[in-house]
């Protein structure tokens, strides 16, 4: 089965997040998370802060990431898993992979004509958001 992952990465100021304009299929166009794919045998984490680093030069001391949840498409035969963190501090973002930007909290992130993911960028947020309430975030 296929692994891939998908980082919500919060401002230090938790007012905003990191998102990006998908330069290629699949989603060309739409704004996504960071993420992308664990390669055979890389613990599953250090896949995490791989891509992170890869596509925004984010790096494991700017953000600790939690382990958020997970998705499996049987069949299609792959899984994506979400983590979460907050930037430690200000960190200048750069990467060519997609177009990246910080977007303001208050988007419908369900909407399907603008982001990724037939709307689990707005379910995954509400998990978020969910988990911040009761301080387990």
């Amino acid at each position: 089965m296929r692994g891939f992952n998908l980082i919500v990465v919060y401002h230090q100021s938790e007012t905003k997040m990191l998102m990006c304009r998908r330069k290629k299929d699949p989603y060309l166009g739409l704004c996504n998370f960071i993420g992308g794919k664990i390669e055979p045998g890389e613990d599953h984490l250090d896949a995490a802060y791989r891509e992170l680093l890869e596509e925004t030069a984010i790096t494991r001391g700017d953000i600790e990431l939690i382990h958020l949840m997970d998705f499996t498409y049987y069949l299609s035969d792959c899984y994506v898993e979400a983590y979460v963190g907050t930037l430690k501090h200000d960190v200048a973002v750069a990467g060519d992979e997609n177009e990246l930007y910080w977007s303001g909290l208050e988007e419908n992130f369900f909407d399907g004509e603008k982001f990724a993911g037939e709307g689990s960028i707005g379910h995954i947020l509400e998990q978020v958001r969910l988990n911040r309430e009761r301080r387990r975030l």
